[in-house]
């Protein structure tokens, strides 16, 4: 089940990407009935902020694509508190905001610092910077809101929601929240561009993340920790673009 549903986000992904590039094509060569296609597509291609609308909606597709098929198809477990459940109910405790907000933005600080070792003299670059880079204000604003909202809720159901509970049922909390870590720094490499050094990072945060899926009792905390640590990301990123031109 776990399995499936990461496979399913990321089939949607890449299907939800594909009809949106020819959705924008066809809008495209009807406007311009003697433009062919192909042309439209490069025109598409040149607009800057064509890559940033692509991405802020296909991870739309895919999220509620998952998230509605989570709510269909396991009612019972979406408002269970503790593994089997998913956790989305409200938090056990009241630090619970502070307790996020540490891990959200501390992680990256903490295996920053690993990766960099790792890294030596290579750059980390990902691809939302290449996405961002010459991306109209607007088009970022739009980014960041995905970013630190649907993006973080989305992967938390399926990371420490669905995948952390199936885990736990079958080898214990410590190793299920290492395991869930890992799968959740497996499958953002491609975004990094296959630079493995990038994964401590990763692995830390996760960890970070289920430890307070399990100690508060719910998801929230995660969601904030994982939307806390993705507006600083972009804060980082957008401080070094360049403003477009």
């Amino acid at each position: 089940m776990a399995c499936g549903l990461v496979a399913c986000y990321l089939a949607l992904q890449v299907v939800g990407s594909a009809v949106v590039v020819g959705v924008l094509a066809l809008l495209q060569h009807r406007h311009s009935p003697g433009t062919p296609v192909t042309s439209a597509l490069a025109a598409l291609g040149a607009h800057p902020g064509t890559a940033v609308a692509q991405a802020i909606i296909t991870v739309c597709i895919a999220a509620g694509g998952v998230i509605w098929l989570v709510h269909r198809y396991w009612p019972a477990l979406w408002s269970q508190g503790m593994p089997p459940g998913f956790g989305l109910v409200s938090p056990h405790r009241r630090t619970w905001p502070a307790a996020a907000l540490a891990v959200g933005l501390l992680a990256p600080f903490v295996g920053g610092l690993v990766t960099r070792l790792l890294a030596g003299d290579h750059d980390i670059t990902q691809n939302v910077q290449q996405l961002a880079q010459y991306a109209p204000l607007g088009w970022r604003l739009g980014l960041t809101v995905m970013a630190i909202t649907l993006a973080p809720l989305v992967e938390e159901l399926l990371f420490r929601g669905v995948l952390l509970s199936a885990l736990i049922l079958r080898c214990g909390a410590a190793l299920a929240a290492l395991l869930s870590a890992a799968a959740f720094a497996a499958i953002h490499l491609p975004g990094l561009g296959w630079q493995w050094y990038a994964l401590p990072e990763l692995l830390l945060l996760g960890v970070g993340l289920a430890w307070l899926r399990l100690h508060y009792r719910s998801l929230w905390p995660s969601v904030l920790a994982h939307g806390a640590n993705n507006a600083l990301a972009l804060a980082v990123l957008f401080n070094t673009l360049h403003a477009p031109g």
